[in-house]
Formats: C-alpha cells, structure tokens, sequence
C-alpha cells in the first residue's frame, strides 16, 4: 500500500517562505516506526499525520481528526507549523471551516478561513504555563549558544514556556545578536533532551507588538526551524504572564528571515482567556 504524503509550508503564502510540513491524510495502519521512517525521509521539522478521532472529541462530522507529529528523531506532543499546514490542506479537500485535533498535548481547534483565495488557519492552543530555569541550566544553554549573559535582553527574563511543548525563551538584545546563529549542535541537544524542550525560542523585540524570533532544534535533528508556532503560541503567553505586552494584543513575529525562508506568524491574546491563538497562511510545495 502507497501512503500519500503531501507536502505544505506554513505562515507563508509562497512556497518557498515559511516552515514547511509533511501531511499524511490517512495514517490508519502506520505504525510509530512507519511514521518516523516517513518523517525522517521527508527531513522537514514536523510530519503530521491523520487518524479518526477518539470518542467523545465532539466537532462537526469529518472535521476532527487525531493528529500526531513527528520529527525526523522523535515524536513531539504538539506542532504549530503543522497543524497550521495539515488545517489549510484539509481544507483545500472538504473547505475552509472549523477543525478540531486530538492531539498528544490535549484538543486544538483550528479554524480556516478562505482570504482572496489564500487560505489562512487559526489554531487555538491548550492552557499554557511559565517556568524558571535553573542558573546552572540557564548556563548551559548560553555556552552551547556561545551567548555571552550581556548578550541577552534584560527586559525578557529567561523562562520555559509552553502552550503544547516547552520552549526556552531566551530574548536577544540586539539584532544582530539574533542574526548570528552558530551554536553547538551535540551540546544544545543534550540541554534540549534532559529538560524535555522542543526548541529553544530566541527573541529580539522591534517594535511595541512585533519581534524577530529564531528556533533552534536540534532535539529534532534539525538546526533552525523556520516558522514555529507551538513555540509563538508560548511566547504569547510568556509575554502576557510577564506584562511585557498587553492581555489584549495582537503579536508579529517574523521568522525566517536569516535562513532566507521568511514567514509571518500572527499570536492573539485575549482577556479572560488563557490560550494563546496562533494563525497564518499556509500553500501547497508544488
């Protein structure tokens, strides 16, 4: 039997912007194996993949699906990326709507909304949280980023966030701190795996609500990920706990950009409601 996989970028309308993704609309018979094989054929940051819906989950018949996402290493609970891939090509089948996905970190609605013929998914998050890190860990991450401490950003105080899977948030001070990307692979990998991070979320802030961010991931075998939107879905909710923008907002965070694949990631907060809403265009890898 032949699996279909499709190929989608996500928080770009081009092909070649964004972070791209791997869908398999139907994986009823893959095993965890067959599904890390496939993912780490693909070599993209995420593959997700599709199976019905447990009992109970609720949403509009044939719109909610059990997803689960793969790197090309590991398993990871939660992908912003391609959940935001698999919404838009879901909806290129059965139209623009409401989704929802069971996902390893808990229920994520997706909403997909048709804007002059480009198609845009919103995915809502579960309840995210904060943490300290430990200064000996903190440490240990600065080193393997060869980040001096007065490279970092006073005003963004180190934390693990999450609102799927953990991020290390790290803000950087200036741009071209961010810009200069080059750390040590095996190192930053150990950190990632022992504090059960997905990514490492590096920050530098250019305006009231927008930011240039930059995700390293060698936990998932791969160096930078292009467009991250578990790990914006966090920051949107680190910034919030830390009143570094308002309950209220609307964040841009552009990424990307330094690999030449850039992407635009659009995080709402609101009010009186915990999770974080994360959303973007998304297009077929012809």
């Amino acid at each position: 039997m032949t699996t279909e996989v499709l190929r989608y970028t996500a928080f770009s309308d081009d092909p070649e912007g964004g972070n791209p993704a791997g869908v398999v609309p139907d994986a009823a018979g893959l095993d965890d194996a067959a599904m890390l094989e496939i993912a780490a054929g693909l070599g993209y940051s995420e593959t997700a993949f599709l199976t019905a819906p447990p009992q109970g989950l609720g949403g509009e018949p044939g719109r909610a699906f059990t997803v689960r996402y793969f790197s090309p290493k590991a398993e990871v609970p939660f992908c912003g990326h391609a959940t935001v891939a698999t919404a838009v090509a879901l909806a290129e089948r059965i139209g623009p709507g409401e989704l929802l996905f069971a996902t390893r970190a808990g229920t994520v609605p997706v909403s997909v909304t048709s804007e002059g013929g480009r198609l845009r998914a919103v995915l809502t998050s579960v309840e995210p949280h904060t943490e300290e890190i430990a200064d000996a860990d903190l440490a240990e991450a600065l080193a393997a980023l060869g980040w001096p401490a007065a490279d970092l950003d006073p005003a963004f105080p180190p934390r693990i966030a999450y609102a799927g899977a953990r991020h290390l948030v790290l803000g950087a001070a200036t741009r071209t701190r961010l810009a200069d990307l080059g750390y040590d692979f095996a190192r930053l990998e150990a950190l990632t795996r022992r504090l059960d991070l997905v990514t490492v979320q590096l920050v530098h802030r250019s305006g009231p609500a927008e930011f240039h961010v930059r995700n390293p991931f060698p936990a998932g075998g791969v160096v930078e990920d292009p467009a991250t939107g578990a790990a914006a879905a966090a920051f949107g909710a680190y910034a919030r706990e830390l009143g570094l923008v308002p309950r209220d907002a609307v964040l841009t965070l552009h990424q990307g950009e330094d690999m030449g694949r850039p992407g635009v990631l659009t995080v709402e907060l609101r009010a009186g409601d915990p999770r974080v809403r994360v959303g973007g265009a998304g297009v077929r890898i012809p």
